[in-house]
């Protein structure tokens, strides 16, 4: 079902691709006729990019298919990390805690029953009531107020000589942050514990209809923060008033003289709308969601029939 029509007006130089429900099959796999696409664009002199509302933490699974600059911008842009080297920071932009902390508590006086989780860039802590979506052993429970309170630390900070973990630290050689990020070097408090900043806050619903616990997030609180969705439940994903996809891609695109009309993007969910009108050509999947749909002129194959492979062939052999 991919629209054949839609053959670039200019040549591409950079492709950007969601994830979940866009790249991966359900399973959570990549295909080898992605794999291959893939391989096949960078060695054209294609740029990829890998755009997700993912942590760091979760980017294994792609993390030996992105070849040249190694980079990928996870949690729905508030983070850039290297994948060559164990998905280290190299760009923060994170939500403040105390803005956290007021759209907590608008959320719950706007939608009793609300719950939260909080991801930082040392891993996620999350309310009692909370979903248990993926247990994390390292994960502090408490309320919000505590998880979003002022010295908050986890763990202690992991000392760079023993190289990277499942995040990693900081990069500690990147100095040049974007605009509005926080700066790539990690913190130490007298207690020998991290800064570690918010890169998302999510918040649960669960009897509200997800596209409706969106709208009504949005209207008490968008003039906090920045709020979208990716989940087929009443999960919502809240970031840094301004932050998205789309800002962290235009900025990482724009230090490398690479306009909009040169990039091709591929998403399914709302949380790529913004990432899909900013480029040049955009496709949704067959899979997307409604507002996906109607956001973007082009479509191709769904996430399990590799729509995104699809795009990538054709546009190698018409190059």
């Amino acid at each position: 079902m991919t629209d054949a029509s839609a053959a670039p007006p200019r040549p591409i130089r950079l492709i950007a691709t969601d994830l979940d429900g866009t790249l991966l099959h359900d399973d959570k796999t990549v295909s080898d006729r992605t794999i291959a696409a893939l391989a096949a664009a960078e060695a054209a002199g294609i740029e990829v990019f890998f755009v997700t509302g993912r942590p760091a933490r979760w980017m294994d699974v792609v993390s030996d298919h992105v070849h040249g600059h190694g980079l990928a911008i996870c949690a729905n842009g508030a983070a850039v990390v290297d994948l060559h080297r164990g998905s280290r920071f190299v760009e923060v932009s994170p939500l403040d805690q105390g803005v956290a902390l007021d759209v907590v508590h608008a959320l719950r006086d706007a939608a009793p029953g609300t719950t939260f989780a909080v991801e930082r860039t040392g891993g996620i802590h999350y309310e009692p009531q909370y979903p248990p979506f993926l247990v994390d052993p390292a994960a502090v429970i408490a309320p919000a107020e505590k998880l979003l309170a002022e010295g908050f630390a986890a763990s202690p900070a992991p000392d760079p000589a023993d190289g990277p973990g499942t995040d990693g630290p900081y990069s500690t050689d990147s100095d040049v942050p974007g605009p509005g990020t926080a700066g790539a070097t990690r913190a130490r408090s007298d207690d020998g514990t991290s800064d570690q900043p918010v890169l998302k806050l999510l918040a649960h619903h669960p009897d509200l209809d997800p596209d409706a616990f969106l709208a009504l997030a949005r209207t008490t609180a968008g003039h906090l923060a920045s709020f979208t969705r990716s989940s087929p439940t009443a999960l919502l994903e809240i970031s840094g008033l301004g932050v998205s996809k789309a800002g962290t891609l235009a900025r990482c695109c724009a230090e490398r003289g690479i306009p909009p009309e040169e990039v091709v993007a591929f998403g399914d969910m709302p949380n790529d709308i913004e990432m899909l009108t900013w480029a040049g050509t955009s496709y949704a999947m067959a899979n997307a969601h409604p507002d996906v749909l109607a956001a973007t002129t082009h479509r191709t194959e769904s996430n399990n029939d590799d729509g995104v492979a699809v795009v990538i062939e054709r546009i190698l052999q018409e190059r």
